[in-house]
Formats: structure tokens, sequence, C-alpha cells
């Protein structure tokens, strides 16, 4: 979340307040001596962090009166030996907004108040939570060959050490704004259950798998079918979205859906009460997906990759979901299926059904993608029958390694060039865009009329 926000923040010169700001909370603590992180953490409370030079003193104590409720808090609720804060990795502009939390009792607020300390304008960008809650919610995953998946990290990027099996490691208790709440969010705890939980809840939640790696990982057996919201118990739930969500989708005049994991950053805020009767029935005339330049984890296994279709499927059965009209049973985990992260669905599969066709036109009418190593597959011929037009963008190659050892990890967007086609779109470039094939795609004369167009090699 705050990597985000932090995203935001406009450009300042290095040594100038706004950037020292900017460099506090994008800051991590040790990533593996707990001893030096909590000593790190110590001295951010304390005020002496050399992270504090070129802040001003007023807004040091502001934000270092967030540090220390949150600390005071973090004491109250420790249990040497057996259950204590493990600060490992932690971000610290994840740790304020949870000092805010607690404080205002309001996420939302949390989030004003970093924006308003940052400077991020606020008459031109709205930072809303998909759920105003205080409450952690939690979703799990069911795969096609009916497997549950429980927790976000355990779908997205679980432990290092198996990405199939829990990981007890650290001991963080649940302390924090929900379990990888941010993309890059830290640790592993194994915190009692009598200090931690409410009686009878979910054993599986306990894990918070803060460490972890974003690459390297496991492959699901098969493909992720379906993402729903769990109860501390492991009970299915069909959570109401943020109603300041709802409103800006009734009053939006296009939508975006942006660079991210599909199935833990996308599709939770989509299958939301609300969500898709206000993107289907709202103003908005273009619906525009931002595909991915590269296949991870969610969009996996490798026998069988995502394609731009089945993105466009996976976010229109969401749509749909959110509206009532999906075909799925309510689930519950039960205690002795979710033991680990993974593990055989007990809930029989739901009877077949007459296929509907899907509004696809209703929740994307555009996409604009890279096309390059890695990259998903675009059938240009297939959208354009669903009613959906591609742009096509020439980008960047991702590497790893060197020489005759370097991999292609997938593409990368130029910023200007997705600017540029974002206008293109909503129509503040006229009639730029060149159409070719069936209807949808860049030209390359087009593309290289333009500098801003150009790949970058």
């Amino acid at each position: 979340m705050t990597g985000r926000l932090v995203r935001l923040i406009p450009d300042s010169p290095p040594n100038s307040e706004r950037a020292a700001i900017k460099a506090l909370f994008n800051h991590r603590l040790h990533p593996s001596d707990a001893a030096a992180a909590h000593a790190e953490w110590q001295s951010i409370v304390d005020g002496t962090s050399v992270l504090w030079k070129s802040i001003s003193p007023a807004k040091k104590e502001l934000i270092r009166s967030f540090f220390n409720l949150l600390n005071l808090e973090i004491l109250k609720r420790a249990r040497p030996p057996r259950s204590t804060f493990d600060f490992t990795s932690a971000s610290v502009g994840n740790l304020f907004l949870t000092g805010a939390r607690l404080f205002s009792g309001s996420f939302e607020s949390a989030i004003y108040l970093l924006g308003s300390i940052c400077g991020v304008p606020s008459d031109v960008v709205r930072v809303i939570p998909a759920i105003n809650s205080n409450f952690s919610h939690h979703i799990s995953a069911t795969l096609a060959d009916g497997t549950v998946i429980v927790g976000q990290n355990s779908i997205s990027h679980p432990s290092e050490a198996t990405a199939l099996q829990s990981k007890p490691g650290g001991r963080r208790p649940s302390l924090l704004l929900a379990d990888g709440d941010d993309e890059d969010s830290s640790s592993a705890s194994d915190v009692p259950y009598e200090d931690d939980h409410l009686p009878g809840s979910l054993p599986t939640l306990r894990n918070k798998n803060i460490t972890f790696s974003k690459t390297g990982n496991e492959e699901l057996p098969s493909r992720i079918s379906r993402i729903w919201y769990i109860n501390p118990y492991g009970q299915e739930i069909r959570p109401p979205a943020n109603p300041r969500v709802l409103e800006a989708l009734r009053d939006a005049q296009a939508i975006i859906y942006s660079i991210g994991s599909l199935y833990t950053s996308i599709i939770p805020s989509l299958i939301l009460r609300g969500v898709g009767e206000a993107i289907v029935s709202g103003p908005a005339r273009h619906k525009i997906l931002i595909l991915n330049g590269s296949l991870d984890r969610e969009t996996g296994p490798s026998s069988e990759p995502f394609t731009a279709v089945d993105f466009v499927e996976a976010i229109v059965r969401a749509g749909e979901e959110s509206r009532g009209r999906g075909r799925h049973r309510r689930t519950d985990v039960t205690d002795a299926a979710s033991t680990s992260p993974i593990s055989p669905s007990t809930t029989p599969a739901p009877p077949p059904a007459p296929e509907v066709p899907l509004p696809y036109s209703s929740y994307v009418t555009h996409i604009l993608h890279l096309e390059g190593p890695g990259t998903p597959k675009v059938d240009r011929e297939r959208l354009a029958e669903m009613g959906i037009e591609t742009l096509r963008l020439y980008g960047r190659k991702v590497t790893s390694g060197e020489g005759e050892g370097e991999t292609v990890l997938g593409m990368r967007y130029d910023p200007t060039a997705l600017v540029q086609a974002l206008e293109v779109v909503l129509g503040k470039k006229g009639d730029a865009m060149v159409r070719d094939g069936f209807g949808g795609g860049l030209s390359r004369r087009n593309t290289l009329e333009n500098p801003g167009w150009r790949e970058a090699r």
C-alpha cells in the first residue's frame, strides 16, 4: 500500500524535505537480522535515525507521534518470550499507516494523513481503499483442479523455502493492516493462538508469510479459477465495497485496470459487492486494461499461460460475481482442509450450468499491451469479436543475468509512451490512433512517427 502512495509524491530535489520524507516512508528495516531491525526501528522512534535528516522539526515530531503510538501498542501486545513483534523487513511507511489508523480509527483517514504530509495533491489524486474497515480481510483462491489456497501471500509470492507449505518463522502479531497488504510486504509469524486470534479462527491465517521471494516461486499445479473472501474462521463472506469507491466509479468518465497482480491486486477489488454494477451502469465510456508485461505465478502455470483473453475473462467474471451473477457455490475452508496454505478442496464441484454470454465490453473496451518475450499472447481477432480494441506499444526488455546466462523475464512499458497511448484512447490526441489487423493494435508506422512510442533498446 505505502509503495503506491509514495509513488504519488511529486518529484523533489534530492536534499529537500519532501525527498527525505519519501525516503523515510520507502525505507525497510533490516531484512534478516531481528536485533538489527529492532534497533533501527528504535532509532526511528527515538528520533536519532539518519533518516530524519532534512525533515523539519514540525513534521518530524508529527510523524514520530504516530510511530510512538504504534510502538506503545506493540509493547502492550507483546508476550515475551513466545510472542514478540518481529521488525525484520518491515516497511516504515506501513508502520506509519498502522499508527495513524490506530489513532484515527479509520484506514481512509490514515491514507489522507500520509498524503497530506507528503504533499500529494488531493485535488488531483484521490486514493480510496476498496474496503473501509479496521478489520483484516483475507482472500482465498480456488484452482481449476479443486485445490484451495488460503491467504494473499500464499497465492502470489509464498515463502522462498516452499511455495506450497506453511512456513513458521518470526513472531509478528497481526497488528499490521492486513496480511500482505502491500505488494512488497514483509514477515512470517508463528504467534500463539490465544495471543493473536479469536477462538476457532483458521490456523492457516496465523502465518503472516512476510518473508517471501517474488522470483523463482514454485508454479501452481493448475490455473486459478476463482478468488473469494473469508472470515477468520474460513467461511466465505461477500463484503461490500467502500461507498466512496462506488461513488467514484459512478462519476468516472474512464476506468483503467492498471498493471499489477491479476488475482491478488485487481480481482479482490472487483468482487466486492456493488463494484460490478457500478462499472457496468456507470458513465465511463472507456474501460482500459493495461496488460502486464510479463506473466507470474498467478497467471500460470507455464504449461497453460494466461493470454489477454484470459485476463479479460477473469475481470468480467469477477465483476459479474460482484453483481450476484456468478455460478459459484458458497465455499468454506474447514480446519481439516487448511492446515497448510494449499489444501485439497472439500467443497463438491457445482453442478454444470448453461453458459450465458459474458458482457465483455461492459467491463473492458480497450487493451494496451506490449509485444515481446514473456508477454501474454494477444489474440486481436478474438478480442475484436468480444468488442475490445487493442493498442500495441513498444517497450524495453526486462532481463536477469549477463552474457550467455541472460534471461528475458518480460517487457517494461515506457512511461511517456503509456501516457500517450492513454491520451489516444481517451480522445485527447484526435485521430492519432492507426488501427491495423482486426481493428486493434497500433501500426509500427504510427509508432515510429512519435519518439515517445519508439522501442527502447
